[in-house]
């Protein structure tokens, strides 16, 4: 993964073009790249999109939407799939970049699939647990791979609690409560269906 050593502005950031197909996330104030997902991951992204539809509309759902996250410096992050609340979807309508800046609501739900390597995982449990905690969303699902299972984070008075999925384990969720998903379903995208 590419870092820059200058540190950037939310503003320099949003302009910033290097001509290539490149994502970047904003960590710190330093420009990240963010490495091209597997395709396992992507599966798990779109067969829990497909879910979703079940239950929202699709104007309230999002894939490679970033967030302004708080910290020390400026902070971006691409989620793999987020649920919006109506207040936020409206604060995004027209917008010329799917950004969700600091001043707007923040999304209801935020989906991380986490990919191999401890610099991955320290990123989707840790840093972003803080951040997404920060950012007053209410709740982040981390589906784990590698790990056999997803756990889901429900914000209560500034701090998540945990609730941790495998196997047969039925998904609970504020945001989706009629969602009757398993993590084994999740982590094989549907294939056993």
């Amino acid at each position: 993964m590419t870092t820059t050593t200058r540190r950037m502005t939310l503003e320099e950031y949003l302009d910033y073009d290097d001509g290539t197909d490149t994502r970047y996330e904003l960590v710190n104030g330093e420009l990240a790249e963010v490495p091209s997902e597997s395709d396992l991951n992507n599966l798990i992204a779109v067969y829990l999109l497909a879910e979703f539809l079940r239950f929202m509309p699709v104007r309230l759902l999002r894939r490679g939407t970033e967030v302004v996250v708080n910290g020390y410096r400026t902070t971006t992050r691409i989620p793999d799939l987020i649920v919006l609340t109506d207040d936020l979807a409206a604060a995004l309508s027209g917008a010329k970049r799917s950004v969700i800046m600091p001043d707007m609501p923040p999304p209801a739900l935020v989906v991380e699939i986490v990919s191999p390597g401890t610099t991955n995982e320290a990123r989707d449990y840790r840093y972003k647990r803080s951040e997404y905690a920060a950012r007053s969303i209410a709740e982040y699902w981390i589906v784990d791979p590698q790990q056999a299972q997803i756990t889901i984070l429900t914000l209560v008075a500034g701090l998540y609690e945990e609730a941790v999925f495998k196997g047969n384990d039925r998904l609970l969720s504020a945001t989706l409560p009629n969602l009757t998903l398993t993590p084994a379903q999740v982590l094989q995208a549907g294939d056993s269906e």
